[in-house]
């Protein structure tokens, strides 16, 4: 049971980020838009510690097992 409370917590922790992340990444954008109409699709935006990147893979187990030729 606490390998399933494991897991929950960790996908939990991993949505919260995204959406604080992505929250930032709209802020920004439509900042850009306001200020730099021309140039805001090519602005770049650094998600920081709100990257969701280092947490990719934590719950390995059975339920992600791969194959040889990367399908799951």
């Amino acid at each position: 049971m606490s390998m399933d409370q494991d897991k929950r917590r960790y996908r939990k922790l991993k949505r919260d980020v995204k959406r604080a992340g992505n929250k930032r990444r709209r802020a920004h954008l439509k900042r850009e838009l306001a200020n730099d109409p021309d140039e805001a699709p090519f602005s770049e935006f650094d998600f920081g510690q709100t990257s969701s990147e280092t947490m990719n893979g934590m719950d390995q187990d059975a339920t992600r097992v791969r194959t040889q030729s990367g399908e799951v």
